[in-house]
């Protein structure tokens, strides 16, 4: 009996919406027109059936079917165009105006949605690649007035530091000093690449030859020992690199201390900063020959490289700080082999992987982790991607940097990294196995999740 009464209450309420709606429309068609009146019917429709929905229990099914019907009927709904009321029902109406900022065209007979219930926009959600292009252009561009006025500097350094060493030494025939590395080959990532400031030794030709690290006592591969030679016909105190020989080799050691002893106590930086209009101070911190260098609108490194030609034209072997056996020897240096090696792939097919490189560099370099790896392991697996990926277009520059993370990844899975240009030299020797397992950690959350890497 009481769902009786509540069906009869109900079908009453019914009866006298349905009535109100009826004059509604009966009035609303004479002063909306036809059109104006269907959408007032449906809308009126539409809140006839919330309230129905509020006031009377349902299941829960219909209350789902119920919800996605009104919504799309609300959404099919068409908007009106807005029309002046009019003076009398004798005048005629005049034709709404054409739109100023829309172009003519044939008019939208589909439904076009209310603007008071249309869902917001959704929140702006970039990709990964663009992520990566905006970190590019945030963090990798070095704008073009810092990196001509870094060459500046470096050049006049150079010249400074070359008419020091022939005052200071003229029994030692060094070579010209020519300034170089990443900030001319398009590499330079911010201010923390160093210039490479190259100060070749002449060795008398004949008297000199190199031996395979590997060959050595200390048999490490990456590196090269510079033996005396015709000691019978020219003996030892001929040439005046005789003075830096141990065992028989030229020690790299010994004439790095000689020029940091010259570069930390000799020269006089200050009056040099002062011509120059900068200020210049040797890094006695560190085992490098280093110059930090501040400007008012740029700090620049200079590293100063004792270097001796290599086996090969082009190569150069450099006096570095090395440890333990191979304290005499001289570093293999593959940087320009590196860099030349790029800058022709990419030449071939107007490829990105040098772009690909400061990326990696720039992001491994601000992570506490990752600044482990360096540009020497990142440039090998460029260069090992870019010989065997073929779409190195701008397109593919966020797939290829997670390819770079899957390779350093498996490398440190292995421990192993073989050098690019010489297969026996693992770039991964010099790590530790804390080092090795951190690295690995960070790279795989990065993987994970690659946009907290920028």
């Amino acid at each position: 009996m009481a769902e009786f009464s509540q069906n009869r209450s109900k079908r009453r309420d019914g009866e006298v919406l349905g009535g109100a709606v009826d004059f509604l429309l009966a009035n609303a068609r004479l002063v909306l027109g036809v059109g104006g009146a269907a959408v007032l019917g449906i809308a009126t429709l539409a809140v006839k059936r919330l309230i129905d929905r509020a006031t009377s229990p349902r299941d829960e099914d219909d209350t789902k079917e119920d919800s996605w019907q009104d919504l799309s009927l609300l959404k099919a709904t068409p908007r009106l165009q807005s029309r002046p009321p009019p003076a009398a029902l004798s005048q005629p109406v005049p034709p709404p105006a054409p739109s100023l900022s829309a172009p003519e065209g044939p008019a939208d007979t589909g439904p076009q949605t209310s603007p008071l219930l249309s869902s917001p926009a959704p929140p702006l959600c970039l990709t990964f690649q663009e992520k990566l292009l905006a970190f590019e252009r945030d963090h990798v561009t070095v704008p073009g007035a810092h990196v001509s006025l870094a060459k500046q500097l470096a050049g006049d350094i150079a010249l400074e530091l070359q008419a020091y060493l022939r005052n200071k030494f003229p029994d030692l025939p060094f070579g010209a000093l020519v300034p170089g590395g990443p900030l001319y080959e398009g590499l330079q990532v911010g201010a923390a690449d160093p210039v490479r400031l190259l100060v070749p030794l002449a060795l008398e030709p004949g008297l000199w030859s190199l031996v395979a690290g590997s060959d050595t006592v200390a048999q490490d591969p990456r590196c090269w020992a510079v033996r005396r030679t015709q000691l019978e016909f020219r003996p030892r105190g001929s040439s005046p690199w005789d003075r830096f020989l141990v065992g028989g080799y030229l020690s790299s050691r010994v004439l790095l201390e000689l020029l940091r002893k010259a570069l930390t106590a000799s020269v006089n930086w200050p009056a040099i900063g002062s011509l120059l209009g900068c200020l210049i101070r040797p890094c006695v911190a560190s085992d490098e020959l280093l110059l930090e260098v501040q400007h008012e609108c740029l700090e620049l490194t200079v590293a100063v490289l004792l270097a001796v030609a290599g086996a090969q034209d082009g190569d150069l072997l450099l006096a570095w700080p090395l440890e333990g056996l191979a304290g005499n020897l001289w570093l293999q240096d593959w940087y320009p082999a590196e860099a030349a090696r790029l800058r022709a792939l990419d030449e071939q097919d107007a490829g990105t992987r040098r772009r690909l490189l400061l990326l990696l560099c720039a992001v491994c370099r601000s992570h506490p982790a990752l600044w482990r790896l360096g540009r020497d392991r990142l440039a090998q697996v460029v260069l090992r991607l870019g010989e065997q990926e073929a779409d190195w277009a701008e397109e593919a520059l966020g797939e290829h940097f997670l390819q770079a993370l899957e390779l350093l990844l498996s490398s440190l899975e292995r421990a192993s990294l073989p050098s690019h240009f010489n297969r026996s030299v693992n770039l991964l020797d010099g790590l530790r196995e804390e080092e090795i397992d951190d690295l690995g950690f960070a790279l795989y959350h990065g993987l994970q999740a690659p946009e907290g890497l920028l």
